[in-house]
């Protein structure tokens, strides 16, 4: 039976275009839990738990005040700042530990985020354990020490306090902020003036700070969730980003941490793609990777997604090691360095991209430092391009456990020619005395690709020439001997 006819099909086109023309803000796209888009989906309105469960848990204004005594009590490591408030005016602060809050370093910045969803607390409890956890053992604990000292870690415990007060998923407009941010596979969600407050913050907080890496802390599974969260194919799919295996480094190193989430049976090491296990889309890794050049982490961290609050001190416990390794892995890895000019020295907003990978990470322009997480046990090509100046690239080896730095001194296009040696440090960033190793490789300064090419082109003929010469005289010696072989029959 023919439910349409061909001009019916017209009249939905013409209906479809008028609509898109109308402009993009005509139509507000939200997701839900799986892929599939409506207009202004809002989430449920009633709590998902009782009050009674919602007990031994900080309310709003316990946890601000929590955060203010830990910046006075740490004032030594700590600050505290806000990144804008809730749909109820609430409040997002942030505490940001370090040996020199407030001041930009040449340094790898993390963030956590927690509470993401409002029915998802364990987040917002175990951030505040953390960071006081730090400040009691610095200068005691190495990995303490190490992560104070060589990391500006950035911690908010809740992105949606509304939500929390309401006991619901979504924030005091029932969305879903992990549903509310630009998709790359929807251009037609582009538009950030739609967002919500929450989701606007975060946006902006990713332009005035550089963040190398990030997790969000979720509940309700026990998993490490990496990019992409979505397919193209709108598919239930493996859906790889271009850094996949260093997400799987970062997700491995969470799960094996942890006290039991590599060992459980729907997830494979305790990882997943986050479309592999169930595509979404709007979700703020995806967005964090594409837009802000930071390799986030989606981590569910407790089976239940509200549990009694007698359970906190034990998932504290399981996942203390981990969320410290992962923020210590951002020195402990990876290719680090500074991006400088060869006529004055100036650092140089320059971008840093590995051969084989689509993805670039850009210099910070005050400092010209960048840092590139990678996979360890592996071979890089890293390359250095800014405007003006003569690419270089260099290759290196990423051993377990150890940070290369490599510093590019960049040649202006057209500029004088030298040969020097660029340093490559090799830094042992382990929990224990090891010695640091230096070593050099030489560039070849204003030798493009391509003329070093036909050199090794030319060289390359010449042996060829030589070798084929050195055949036909050796063959030509031997003719000889092979006429006077005769065949004898026994």
């Amino acid at each position: 039976m023919e439910f349409f006819s061909s001009s019916s099909y017209v009249l939905l086109l013409l209906f479809a275009v008028a609509l898109i023309c109308q402009g993009r803000t005509v139509i507000r796209f939200n997701f839900n839990k799986f892929w599939c888009l409506s207009s202004e989906t809002r989430l449920e309105t009633q709590p998902s738990v009782s009050a009674e469960m919602a007990r031994g848990y900080m309310t709003n204004s316990d946890l601000e005040d929590a955060m203010k005594q830990f910046v006075t009590r740490c004032s030594h490591i700590s600050r505290m700042y806000s990144i804008g408030k809730s749909v109820n005016g609430i409040p997002l602060w942030v505490m940001e530990i370090s040996d020199k809050p407030g001041h930009r370093e040449a340094e790898p910045a993390f963030k956590f985020i927690g509470n993401v969803h409002g029915d998802e607390p364990v987040g917002r409890e175990l951030l505040l354990l953390l960071a006081n956890w730090l400040c009691d053992n610095y200068m005691k604990d190495p990995l303490a020490t190490l992560i104070i000292t060589k990391v500006h870690l950035h911690i908010l415990p809740t992105m949606n306090p509304d939500g929390f007060s309401l006991r619901v998923r979504g924030n005091a407009n029932y969305i879903d902020l992990n549903r509310d941010f630009p998709d790359q596979f929807f251009p037609m969600n582009n538009d950030e003036e739609a967002r919500q407050p929450e989701t606007k913050a975060i946006m902006h907080w990713l332009k005035e700070y550089h963040f190398t890496a990030s997790a969000s802390l979720h509940g309700g599974a026990l998993v490490a969730n990496y990019p992409w969260d979505g397919s193209q194919s709108k598919r239930r799919e493996y859906y790889a980003c271009p850094d996949d295996k260093a997400f799987q480094y970062m997700a491995s190193l969470y799960s094996h941490s942890h006290y039991n989430m590599s060992l459980g049976k729907e997830f494979q090491e305790g990882i997943t793609n986050g479309a592999a296990w169930y595509p979404i889309y709007g979700g703020m890794q995806d967005w964090n990777y594409i837009h802000g050049g930071c390799f986030e982490l989606t981590l569910e961290i407790s089976d239940v997604k509200w549990p009694d609050a007698k359970e906190l001190p034990a998932l504290w416990e399981y996942n203390r090691i981990s969320m410290l390794n992962l923020v210590a892995s951002l020195v402990k890895t990876g290719v680090h360095g500074r991006i400088l000019s060869s006529e004055d020295g100036g650092t140089l907003p320059a971008s840093v991209a590995i051969k084989g990978i689509n993805y670039t990470v850009i210099a910070d322009r005050a400092f010209g430092d960048y840092h590139r997480i990678l996979a360890p046990g592996e071979k890089y090509e890293v390359m250095a391009t800014v405007t003006g100046y003569q690419s270089k690239t260099t290759r290196i080896l990423l051993e377990d456990d150890e940070a290369v730095n490599v510093d590019f001194v960049m040649d202006p296009e057209g500029g004088r020619q030298t040969t020097k040696q660029l340093p490559v440090n090799v830094n042992c960033n382990c929990n224990c005395d090891c010695d640091k190793t230096k070593f050099y490789i030489t560039g070849l300064e204003g030798w493009t690709h391509v003329e070093m090419s036909l050199v090794v082109a030319a060289i390359l003929a010449c042996l060829g020439i030589l070798f084929k010469r050195r055949t036909l005289l050796k063959l030509l010696k031997q003719r000889p001997l092979l006429r006077s072989r005769r065949s004898v029959g026994v």
